[in-house]
């Protein structure tokens, strides 16, 4: 059983995810998924910061990069984002400051997305959801899971053709496999086969449990 939990401990690996109150494409456009991904990595550091919209003087690209940096309050070893939801599989670096991190995260992209919307209000649909990996097959599984969200939701065929996620990442680059060492697949194409072998299955088994709850 998944062990919901809202305390950190340092090393420890977490699945961290929320989403929009009534199913609102939120991440729509590269615009908006390209200003959260600067949210992700200019939160995620231990030193005081201003508000994200007081640092962007100026336009800046996104570098999303699965880094091990000692100042990190979280390392990332994979990642999605979808019209109306998000996913970070995470290993704790800093146990005080993750759940701090999330509500800034999601209070500046909220405040973002109400400005580029004209809008008021909250946007998530409730406290963000922080599961405890047990171990290491409860972890590999996860990380699949992530990556193949968006061809179960039928908006791609191929995970590698969703650019928002950290998949690209890791079919591309023989050190993204060596670096995030909690994954014990280390080489591409066993990793590609393992998260290809279950396309189809994962899709199945969204489309029962749409059935049960219809």
């Amino acid at each position: 059983m998944h062990k919901i939990t809202r305390i950190f401990y340092k090393d420890d690996i977490y699945h961290i995810c929320n989403k929009s109150i009534s199913h609102y494409q939120i991440f729509r456009n590269e615009s908006a998924i390209s200003h959260f991904q600067i949210a992700i990595n200019y939160y995620n550091s231990i030193s005081d910061k201003i508000c994200l919209s007081k640092a962007l003087k100026k336009p800046i690209e996104p570098q999303f990069i699965l880094s091990r940096l000692k100042e990190r309050v979280f390392f990332i070893l994979a990642y999605c984002i979808m019209p109306d939801h998000y996913h970070l599989l995470i290993k704790a670096n800093h146990e005080k400051l993750i759940s701090k991190y999330i509500n800034d995260l999601q209070n500046s992209y909220t405040r973002y997305y109400n400005k580029m919307n004209n809008r008021k209000g909250p946007l998530w649909q409730s406290r963000f959801r922080a599961t405890y990996i047990e171990d290491d097959f409860t972890l590999l599984h996860v990380h699949r899971y992530i990556h193949l969200n968006p061809t179960t939701a039928g908006l791609v065929i191929k995970p590698e053709e969703w650019r928002w996620s950290s998949y690209r990442d890791y079919i591309s680059d023989d050190n993204v496999l060596k670096t995030n060492r909690e994954v014990s697949i280390k080489s591409i194409p066993q990793y590609k086969k393992f998260v290809d072998n279950q396309i189809d299955y994962q899709k199945t088994i969204k489309g029962i449990r749409r059935k049960l709850l219809e």
